[in-house]
């Protein structure tokens, strides 16, 4: 009954899905903001598409890999590193976020949507500031079709995802059917503040939403040894469905 219920709850967190990162991060009035640090927004060239090519008219059928819950995430192009927490939802609702002033600050993968590389979207969130300054996605907005995206699972495959599309949308309009769509393909999907913030209530005005879609696995390197210097390191195709 308990799993019943969480599937249940995924669903109706969809309804509520534009509060996303209201509560916690679009609440900080950041150092970021009152020192004229602006985050990254996505350029009209990044929007891109919000799936693999041809999913937006017919369903995709894409490689996939079995459940393993994320421990970390990896994007080198804007050189975010972070291990992530694994949150659900508040008694209201919500989305939870992770703590606000963490050190270091981390992103956080919400565990009642799939795992990243399962079919579905797989959700990640982190703040883009607080008043301390630039906080884990920070520069989330700066990605652009083509960037990669890795993230190691509990069973040491690293989950190489690459970006097809970053676009910011109004909390007031926003397009959770798309976000959480329960695809037929491994998609993943970082969400973080973004567009205007409004000094009155304390809250970014929009969220920036990269999409991207499984391309690849290899095996985590040992602890202590970089990606090249592991036993394999070589980036193969994911299991097809």
């Amino acid at each position: 009954m308990r799993k019943i219920r969480h599937i249940g709850m995924r669903h109706r967190i969809a309804g509520v899905a534009g509060a996303l990162l209201v509560i916690g991060g679009g609440s900080a009035l950041g150092v970021a903001v009152s020192a004229q640090q602006h985050a990254p927004q996505p350029s009209a060239s990044a929007a891109g598409s919000i799936g693999p090519r041809g999913a937006s008219r017919v369903p995709a059928i894409g490689p996939t890999l079995p459940r393993s819950e994320p421990v970390s995430i990896d994007i080198p192009a804007i050189g975010v590193r972070s291990s992530l927490l694994h949150l659900g939802l508040n008694p209201n609702g919500t989305l939870q976020v992770p703590p606000l002033f963490a050190e270091p600050s981390e992103a956080a993968w919400y565990k009642y949507s799939p795992t990243p590389g399962q079919a579905g979207s797989s959700i990640i969130e982190g703040h883009v500031d607080t008043y301390k300054g630039p906080s884990v996605f920070f520069r989330l907005g700066a990605l652009v079709p083509g960037d990669t995206v890795d993230v190691t699972l509990a069973d040491g495959t690293v989950a190489v995802f690459r970006v097809t599309g970053v676009r910011m949308y109004p909390k007031t309009d926003w397009p959770w059917r798309t976000v959480f769509a329960q695809t037929r393909y491994a998609a993943l999907h970082l969400i973080t503040c973004g567009g205007d913030f409004d000094y009155s209530t304390g809250h970014y005005l929009s969220n920036v939403v990269v999409f991207a879609s499984l391309v690849g696995a290899r095996r985590a390197p040992p602890p202590g040894k970089t990606a090249s210097q592991g036993s394999s390191g070589k980036l193969t195709e994911a299991a097809a469905v």
